[in-house]
């Protein structure tokens, strides 16, 4: 019973953590690429790909969870 709290908890980090890295990072690129599109047009594209490229540590912490889940249900 308590094995399956903790694999919860574990899981529910994987999520949350990489979600508040990912909200960071974002935020710094985010004022650095409207910056970068106040002065120049052209960097419209480039500020959006970085951006979103953050977005991918997510993406890692989702697949890190569903791990920690299928490894404490074979287990």
């Amino acid at each position: 019973m308590v094995e399956t709290g903790l694999v919860a908890i574990g899981a529910g980090l994987a999520i949350g953590l990489s979600a508040i890295g990912a909200a960071l990072a974002e935020k710094e690129i985010g004022a650095a690429a409207v910056g970068a599109m106040a002065e120049k047009d052209e960097f419209f594209g480039k500020g959006l790909l970085m951006t979103v490229i953050p977005e991918t540590l997510v993406i890692f912490g989702l697949v890190v969870a569903i791990m920690i889940l299928g490894l404490a249900q074979g287990g």
